[in-house]
């Protein structure tokens, strides 16, 4: 039989990822979210930033970094002006300063094609796992395991 709940939990897992994808997106607003998606190379790895130091939100345009190894902070600041975030870090001793500019016409144009992307992205992802229970399915079907209404009815009920 058709496992049901190994296509729910995938699907489930690339709406998360969308999300996280989202939630990373340099907006007007200062978020520590948006660092998640920079990894820095330490240590012989790639490490997200929140594992090198302490990402604080002071202000509503300011993220605070106080990196914890004084010699990550030059690897923590090219990381993220690597990144596409567009940030300007400012360095002062172990802390890392990012002021967010405000959000222009350009940037905001930039930020539409990024959520059309990350959507269209999501939606391929989508589509692929539901081809795959349906070829399952059609499998199940065509070694006589399942009659055709009881493919009929769990692609109706499932959506697939």
């Amino acid at each position: 039989m058709i496992n049901v709940d190994a296509y729910n939990q995938k699907m489930n897992k690339t709406l998360d990822v969308f999300d996280k994808e989202l939630g990373s997106l340099r907006t007007g607003r200062a978020n520590a979210n948006m660092l998640d998606l920079v990894k820095v190379d330490v240590y012989g790895q790639k490490m997200p930033i929140n594992q090198l130091g302490t990402i604080t939100t002071p202000e509503p345009r300011m993220i605070n970094i106080q990196v914890w190894d004084l010699n990550n902070v030059v690897l923590i600041d090219s990381s993220i002006k690597k990144s596409e975030l567009g940030l300007n870090p400012q360095i002062d001793g172990q802390l890392i300063r990012l002021p967010i500019p405000d959000l222009s016409e350009e940037r905001r144009n930039e930020m539409k094609k990024m959520v059309k992307s990350m959507g269209e992205k999501c939606k391929i992802s989508i589509r692929n796992i539901r081809r795959e229970a349906n070829d399952n399915l059609k499998n199940l079907l065509k070694d006589k395991e399942i009659s055709e209404d009881d493919e009929k009815k769990m692609k109706k009920k499932y959506r697939f």
